[in-house]
């Protein structure tokens, strides 16, 4: 009896510490495993933010991509009757246009789509042309499936916001109105309301679990349409990017040289004569006091000078206007003071990156310099247009003409600004004018 009491009292004490094992497992690893459980749940959400925002560029780019679709199918039909023909090469460019545009948005969110050479515009070109045929089929794909996946990605935060909230405004809601985002059910209670409230965290859960998948659903054809394809020869991209890369070198070289060019001929000249005067009055000051004020005075200005020079090389590096006014204000500042009258126009609604902001600036800086040196223009005009992820400006002013990239004006040192980011320049100029220098510049660079 008591042999067995105690057995059953050992056992049971076995039991006992065997279960507080394990709670004690399960508890150390639910410590262990919070912050797993934290990053992971950040890491969620942070992809789901991204997908929505994915999404909802990609709605753009596919509502486009409806209306071009449409644009080319009234096309093909006129082209029986003839008409279609003079619109064939309007709509190639926009199909283009459309599609380079989605090659950037795709680069940003992921592995950059490089694209084949330029595309024909010319129809008889165009039947023959593989890119052409390839993103005629990413239009088809992204207007019928980028679109509805798109809206889904819009629509569902909204849904999850309002169901989500509904609990806080349902008595605010009119009488027999619906309650819930999708048209069904209407709250009397507050069980309904709170019902409500659960289908937003629903929401929640689709967005978190599905919209990434979206994301990479609606992203498929245009990674897989509009990268360059296997007849493709990309030597020659190859060749313009490392041609691009030596422009941005040469590029970066050139300002340093004339950074230390401006440091070396202007402001340390300054301060060695602030440094002689100093020295000379300090000697100067027992024997003759005013001699030795007027030295200190001309120190003083020559400091000035060395100070205002520093500001210069500071501003040509990198001008501060463009972070407190904008590429507008900047370029409104640089038209204000130059020396023949120039009209601004600038429709940039989106700001691009700070370094092209400064080389359009620059750009403009040192156009309008070699007009009010060169050129005897009365007017000139600078008109800034951003679309399709590219910064146009095209500068024009009513001089003699003649330009000479070769001639020392500074169009070299543009060229090379504009290589560094993979931008174009045309500069027309013929004897008797009118100049007009237009540069292009990818927005992202």
């Amino acid at each position: 009896m008591s042999t067995s009491t105690q057995h059953d009292e050992s056992a049971g004490g076995r039991k006992a510490d065997a279960a507080g094992g394990r709670k004690g497992d399960e508890a150390g690893g639910a410590a262990t495993g919070e912050p797993g459980i934290r990053e992971t749940v950040v890491r969620a959400a942070g992809a789901a933010l991204a997908a929505v925002e994915q999404l909802a560029g990609g709605l753009s780019t596919a509502l486009m991509a409806l209306f071009v679709l449409l644009w080319t199918a009234v096309t093909a039909v006129l082209c029986l009757a003839g008409v279609g023909l003079l619109m064939a090469p309007a709509v190639l460019r926009a199909l283009h246009s459309l599609a380079a545009r989605e090659r950037d948005r795709l680069g940003r969110w992921g592995p950059e789509v490089v694209g084949p050479g330029p595309a024909p515009t010319r129809l008889r070109l165009a039947l023959v042309d593989p890119t052409t045929r390839r993103e005629l089929r990413w239009l088809a794909h992204h207007a019928t499936l980028g679109l509805p996946l798109g809206l889904f990605g819009v629509l569902l935060p909204l849904f999850a916001i309002r169901d989500s909230a509904f609990p806080l405004y349902w008595r605010l809601m009119p009488e027999g109105a619906t309650s819930t985002s999708i048209g069904l059910g209407i709250a009397h209670s507050w069980p309904d309301a709170i019902a409500v409230g659960l289908l937003g965290l629903g929401w929640i859960a689709i967005i978190v679990g599905l919209t990434p998948g979206m994301a990479r659903l609606q992203a498929r054809p245009g990674r897989r349409l509009l990268a360059a394809g296997p007849e493709t020869d990309l030597s020659l991209r190859v060749a313009q990017l490392t041609a691009s890369r030596a422009a941005a070198l040469d590029a970066h070289s050139a300002e340093l040289r004339r950074i230390e060019r401006s440091l070396h001929d202007g402001t340390q000249n300054r301060l060695v004569t602030v440094t002689v005067l100093l020295g000379a009055a300090r000697r100067m000051v027992a024997r003759d006091p005013s001699g030795a004020e007027e030295l200190l005075e001309r120190a003083q200005s020559a400091a000035e000078q060395a100070l205002s020079e520093l500001r210069q090389v500071g501003r040509g590096i990198l001008p501060p206007v463009l972070a407190d006014r904008g590429l507008a204000g900047a370029l409104t500042g640089l038209a204000a003071s130059c020396l023949v009258p120039c009209r601004i126009d600038v429709e940039a609604p989106e700001r691009c990156a700070a370094s092209v902001e400064a080389t359009a600036y620059f750009v403009v800086a040192e156009a309008l310099t070699n007009i009010a040196k060169h050129s005897h223009a009365e007017n000139a005009t600078v008109t800034v247009r951003s679309r399709d992820g590219r910064l146009h400006l095209h500068i024009t002013d009513d001089g003699r003409g003649g330009a000479d990239e070769d001639g020392g004006s500074g169009l070299t040192g543009i060229r090379r600004r504009i290589a560094a980011h993979d931008g174009t320049l045309f500069l027309t100029s013929p004897a008797g004018g009118p100049t007009t220098l237009k540069v292009e510049l990818p927005c992202g660079s």
